[in-house]
């Protein structure tokens, strides 16, 4: 198989990936938003380990270590961030404590 045919295969199955995710994304409803954070980041979590391999391969060049640090920075935010808005969401959900206010008798 030759670099273009290569190439040209790599490119259709990020293409095709892009719509499948936009299609499946858009037709989540709000409430099952969190949970799908929560899965989103787990796969991120991959995406940090596989760049960690890309970066830390033997016999790289310039452009593979800079790919690959530049993945583990946009995917260590990516988890950070999307832990932090599943928090905010979840707070949502949580009871709020009522400031139980002690009021004195004044009349005896």
């Amino acid at each position: 198989m030759s670099h273009t045919t290569l190439l040209v295969f790599e490119v259709t199955i990020l293409v095709l990936a892009i719509f499948l995710g936009f299609e499946v994304i858009s037709k989540v409803p709000t409430l099952l938003h969190t949970p799908l954070m929560s899965g989103t980041n787990a796969i991120h979590g991959i995406v940090i380990v596989g760049a960690m391999l890309v970066a830390g391969v033997g016999h790289k060049d310039t452009l593979t270590l800079v790919v690959g640090l530049i993945a583990v920075v946009l995917a260590s935010a990516n988890v950070v961030g999307g832990f932090v808005v599943t928090d905010r969401m979840l707070e949502m959900f949580r009871k709020r404590e009522t400031p139980e206010t002690t009021v004195k008798d004044e009349g005896g």
